[in-house]
């Protein structure tokens, strides 16, 4: 299979459920503190990653939670942010100078900041009070991250008495490794067809909505636009019928990515338009891929890595085709800006 190590990818999804207990532990010294408030603070792909925890949080949790762009925070504060608030950052590298400035500006504050890293080494982990780490890279970073953030969150929930099924998905969680190693294999055909077919494209739009809103947020800056150059626009399903819509043709690109939390409602309903006025859609679904030894309860957290794993194979299958390595930059890390 073309760029895929299965056990190198399995390897480093265990390395992420494997730091449960050490969660756990953090969030039990945590949870003894007075927290007002969570904050969950990032740059381009982390603050994305971020945006499905907001809509937990929100929708799971009676506790303010703010998702927070690090240089926006930097630069306007927030009067919310004190010393009983709980920051919860990222950066796979851990060098990411605005989350790292973000990360110690709350430290200066009294929060309580959780660094999630790549190395525990890295200057982020250094402006942390707890540090979790796993060695993971660009092809395996948004499944590492929200793993671990799940585990994170949820088991803060879990001990503010609003998530009382935690061990029981967090037990769940040791079958995600194989089973999305299995999506990855089955989804592969596909997501080289897709390439081959839209590998001169020149503008997608992409829709989603409640977990999935983050992804495709992620999906249409960090890989179609900073990794291919390609020309992206991501749209919140709640939004699309509000100014969008009118850019609706035959030919132009969407892409659905629809998940299985409460607003799905919202997605089919852009759905049922799109397929209408548009010959191509294309439509990602998580009700579609086999996630055995979760119970249906749990499916709508895992919505992320369920997609973030087919699109993996998207990406994968599009630099070959459009021969555009997904490395390449002109400018992200490589001018002064």
């Amino acid at each position: 299979m073309l760029n895929f190590d299965r056990q190198r990818f399995v390897g480093i999804m265990k390395g992420a459920i494997g730091l449960r207990s050490q969660i756990e532990q953090a969030m039990d010294e945590i949870t003894k503190k007075q927290i007002d408030n969570v904050f969950l603070v990032g740059s381009g792909g982390t603050i994305a990653i971020k945006y499905p925890f907001e809509y937990i949080i929100k929708t799971h949790s009676s506790i303010p939670v703010y998702a927070e762009i690090a240089a926006e925070l930097l630069v306007e504060g927030h009067k919310q942010l004190t010393d009983k608030s709980l920051v919860i950052t990222s950066s796979l590298s851990g060098t990411t100078q605005e989350t790292v400035d973000a990360a110690n500006f709350c430290r200066e504050k009294g929060a309580t900041v959780i660094g999630i890293v790549g190395d525990a080494t890295t200057p982020l982990a250094q402006a942390s009070d707890y540090v979790f780490a796993n060695a993971a890279a660009n092809d395996t970073l948004v499944e590492s991250f929200h793993l671990q953030l799940l585990l994170i969150v949820l088991k803060f929930l879990n001990n503010r008495g609003e998530f009382d099924n935690y061990a029981l998905f967090a037990d769940q969680l040791a079958s995600v490794p194989e089973a999305l190693a299995a999506i990855k294999e089955k989804e592969d055909a596909r997501a080289e067809a897709f390439a081959k077919k839209y590998k001169d494209e020149k503008y997608h739009m992409l829709v989603g909505s409640g977990n999935l809103w983050g992804w495709t947020y992620l999906y249409a800056m960090c890989v179609l636009e900073e990794m291919q150059w390609i020309h992206a626009k991501s749209i919140h399903a709640a939004e699309f019928f509000h100014g969008t819509i009118e850019l609706v043709e035959k030919d132009m690109s969407i892409i659905l990515f629809k998940g299985e939390d409460a607003t799905r409602p919202l997605m089919e309903r852009v759905e049922r338009f799109v397929t209408q006025y548009s010959d191509e859609v294309t439509i990602f679904d998580a009700k579609d891929y086999a996630l055995d030894g979760i119970h249906p309860e749990f499916r709508e957290f895992l919505s992320t890595v369920t997609i973030a794993t087919v699109m993996e194979r998207v990406s994968a299958h599009l630099e070959v085709q459009r021969n555009h390595p997904l490395t390449t930059r002109r400018y992200y890390r490589v001018v002064k800006y």
